[in-house]
């Protein structure tokens, strides 16, 4: 893609188990330098199977559109359906849209709305990337790739591993039976308390997410 700045790292240099360490060590160096000079950004996650005529797809253009006018940097996966749209909403609005694309047996081609590609192997080396340069965490409708990060992000702030921030899930009609859920098994049963249930939010329209994302920032100024 033109005017995309792509970091790939090389193959293995060797298949002894004791090495692939220094792999790891390279794409994380690889990450922290070119994410660190991002600046603010925001995470957003969602099924890269959504078509371009879903519902959710133009809303998830609205809303990096609205972030990107705020002064945020969007990332995703990188890949198409929910992360494509992103990117698309940021780049139309032309801001800085980045993308951390993983290795993958059904090899997962990066969007053409990227700026900066970041190519990743290890999953939990990408996943480090998303949580440390994030502001906040942005859930579209996805499955089990998307709730994975969903719920990481809810338990790292739940045990305090990272700063709290934003988790915003959009689409209270995708989410309302996961939520009920939550708070009818897991809630009733203690296995997490009330003040858990405050870490994430659940909006509709973009604009409320811009919105979250302002008030809690402006609240700890």
């Amino acid at each position: 893609m033109a005017g995309v700045k792509t970091i790939k790292i090389e193959e293995d240099f060797t298949k002894e188990e004791t090495w692939r360490i220094f792999r790891i060590m390279s794409e994380f160096v690889d990450g922290f330098e070119v994410l660190s000079k991002v600046g603010k950004a925001v995470s957003i996650f969602g099924s890269s199977r959504t078509k371009p005529d879903d519902k959710y797809y133009k809303l998830t253009e609205k809303i990096t559109w609205l972030l990107a006018k705020e002064g945020f940097a969007i990332i995703t996966g990188g890949g198409p359906g929910i992360m494509e749209a992103a990117n698309k909403g940021v780049k139309g609005a032309r801001g800085k849209s980045i993308g951390l694309n993983i290795q993958i047996p059904e090899e997962q081609k990066p969007n053409p709305y990227i700026d900066i590609l970041l190519d990743f192997r290890y999953f939990f080396v990408r996943k480090v990337m998303f949580v440390k340069y994030a502001k906040a965490f942005i859930i579209m409708p996805g499955g089990f790739g998307t709730f994975d990060e969903l719920f990481e992000s809810l338990n790292l702030i739940q045990t305090q591993r990272i700063k709290k921030f934003p988790v915003i899930l959009v689409g209270k009609d995708y989410w309302q039976g996961l939520v009920h859920w939550i708070k009818s098994e897991v809630l009733s049963r203690g296995c997490i308390s009330n003040t858990d249930l405050k870490i994430f939010t659940v909006v509709d329209e973009p604009e409320e997410v811009v919105r979250v994302i302002k008030k809690f920032y402006n609240a700890k100024t």
